[in-house]
C-alpha cells in the first residue's frame, strides 16, 4: 500500500524484453535501503525488487501491466516517480493508493497560472466501469503517474490537476506536456462505494 507521496523522481538506466515481460533497472538515491522481494511504485505501478546492485535495482513488468500503464513507452533517462510501500506508523500525507494501475489517460493542456500550474488529462469513458468507481469527483482523491493528487474540473472522461513548484520539480511532472501518456488509479474508496451502491 502506498500514500501517493513520491520519494524520488529516478531515471531509468537499463530496460530489457524478455519474451512478454520488461526489466526495468533504475538508479535511486536509496538503493542500499533496499532488499530483493520489496514493493515499489513506479509512477504508481507496485513493482517487486528483483535484483540490487551498488547504485540500482531492477524490477519485472508483466505484459497486463505494461499494456495498462505508460511503463512499455518509457526510454532510457525518462524519469519516474519513486515511492516505497507506505510505514504503517506514521501520517497519510496523500491518499490511500495501491500501486494497481486503473488505466492510462493523456496530458491534452498545461497551463501556467502564476507560479503553479493546471494540467489537463483525458482518459477513455467506459460506462460500465464508470458504475464500479472508476472516475473522478470534483475535489475527491485521483493518483497520477503515483502521485496523489485533488481532482478539479471533473467532467465524464477528463480533469485537472493543480501542481505547486514544489510537485513539479521533485516528480516527472515537469516532463509532462500535451500528449504524454499517465498512469492513472482511481479512488479505491469511490470504488468500494460504487460497488455497494451498484452490486
Amino acid at each position: 500500500m502506498f500514500s501517493g507521496i513520491v520519494e524520488e523522481a529516478a531515471p531509468i538506466v537499463g530496460l530489457k524484453a524478455e519474451q512478454g515481460n520488461l526489466h526495468i533497472t533504475m538508479q535511486c538515491s536509496f538503493v542500499d535501503e533496499l532488499k530483493i522481494d520489496q514493493s515499489i511504485a513506479h509512477n504508481g505501478v507496485c513493482l517487486t525488487v528483483v535484483s540490487i546492485t551498488d547504485d540500482t535495482y531492477t524490477v519485472t513488468a508483466i505484459k497486463e501491466t505494461l499494456d495498462r500503464s505508460n511503463l512499455g513507452v518509457l526510454k532510457i533517462e525518462d524519469k519516474v516517480n519513486l515511492e516505497r510501500s507506505m510505514l504503517m506508523n506514521g501520517r497519510l500525507d496523500g491518499h490511500i493508493v495501491q500501486g494497481h494501475v486503473d488505466q492510462t489517460a493523456i496530458c491534452t493542456e498545461v497551463k501556467e497560472a502564476d507560479g503553479s500550474w493546471y494540467y489537463t488529462f483525458e482518459y477513455v469513458y467506459d460506462e460500465v466501469m464508470a458504475k464500479k468507481g472508476y472516475l473522478t469527483v470534483e475535489k475527491g482523491s485521483v493518483c497520477v503517474n503515483g502521485v496523489s493528487l485533488t481532482v478539479c474540473n471533473s467532467q465524464q472522461n477528463s480533469f485537472q490537476v493543480a501542481i505547486i513548484p514544489y510537485t513539479y520539480e521533485f516528480t516527472n511532472f515537469h516532463q509532462i506536456q500535451k500528449g504524454t501518456i499517465v498512469n492513472l488509479e482511481f479512488d479505491i474508496i469511490g470504488k468500494y462505494i460504487s460497488k455497494m451502491v451498484n452490486p
